[in-house]
């Protein structure tokens, strides 16, 4: 992966932690992956400074509502630890953790949220991942040429 900058797109559902909340919280660890792709993403290529689209999923607008950056490195989710949590891992210990995360700190929030709809209709972001059929991926790799074409040229 080239390492000038890399840039990721965040899928969150707005009714549990939304682009508000980041905007208000300021900084935040995102807990809770459990998809050994988005996993790996987080733990083995995403470092401090990364730029993230953060996107609303399973919402009435579905789409990016802001941008976000990687603010730590990767370090073990809490979560898996925390019996009560629904995001407790029985098998994961804290000499072996299984699951990991970054923190992620506001940047900014779109006037709009830019619709999949819009995201999938435009020639320009042609291959990307979350625009392809059946990706439901939570962290997802987005080339620097589709991350600028949505920052300069879709949002306000």
């Amino acid at each position: 992966m080239n390492r000038e900058h890399c840039y990721w797109l965040l899928k969150s559902e707005p009714t549990s932690y939304s682009i508000d909340h980041l905007k208000r919280d300021k900084k935040t660890p995102w807990t809770g992956v459990r998809n050994y792709r988005a996993r790996n993403f987080m733990r083995d290529d995403m470092q401090k400074g990364d730029l993230c689209l953060f996107y609303h999923s399973n919402a009435d607008e579905i789409g990016i509502a802001g941008v976000a950056t990687v603010a730590s490195a990767p370090y073990a989710d809490p979560t898996q630890f925390e019996k009560a949590s629904h995001y407790f891992d029985e098998g994961s210990t804290k000499e072996s953790p299984r699951w990991q995360l970054v923190d992620i700190a506001f940047v900014r929030k779109f006037s709009r949220v830019i619709p999949l709809i819009e995201l999938k209709a435009d020639p320009a972001l042609a291959g990307m991942m979350v625009t392809e059929k059946g990706s439901r991926l939570s962290v997802q790799p987005v080339s620097q040429k589709h991350f600028q074409h949505i920052v300069d040229d879709l949002a306000d």
